[in-house]
């Protein structure tokens, strides 16, 4: 069953996130199905720290884009805006190099809150990390 609000492309993501901190980090949606969103976030000197590792917070920049952005997918942007309320993470293995994958999908779609999961994963759909985010969907004032 579709999800969204209207049609929505990879293409017309990938333009809505230029000049912001998405296109910085190097994060790029990469599939949009009937009720999941999909974005890869390569791990090189933007998002990895000191010790080389990838850095807990890019991953969590990864969750929070992919949700957020599936979020405002499900409303009527004329009538409303979607923005984070809390967000959590578990960092379950490491990564040097290469590329990660999110995939986020909805757990609940109400009109006041969205919850979705994202399962962060590498090359070789190893588990790297999890998050879940809280969507506050909010009215716009008229």
């Amino acid at each position: 069953m579709m999800i969204w609000f209207s049609k929505v492309t990879v293409d017309l993501l990938n333009q809505y996130s230029k000049n912001t901190l998405l296109e910085q980090l190097g994060i790029q949606f990469t599939e949009v199905g009937d009720d999941y969103i999909k974005a890869s976030l390569p791990v090189d000197n933007r998002t990895v720290q000191p010790a080389g590792l990838l850095h807990g917070g890019a991953s969590v920049a990864l969750a929070e884009s992919i949700g957020s952005v599936g979020a405002f997918l499900c409303v009527d942007p004329e009538m409303y805006n979607c923005v984070g309320l809390e967000i959590n993470a578990n960092h379950i293995r490491s990564k040097k190099n290469g590329v990660v994958y999110g995939i986020g999908k909805p757990l609940h779609i109400g009109k006041k809150t969205q919850i979705w999961e994202i399962k962060i994963k590498d090359e070789q759909e190893r588990l790297i990390a999890i998050s879940r985010i809280t969507i506050a969907v909010i009215e716009k004032r008229k």
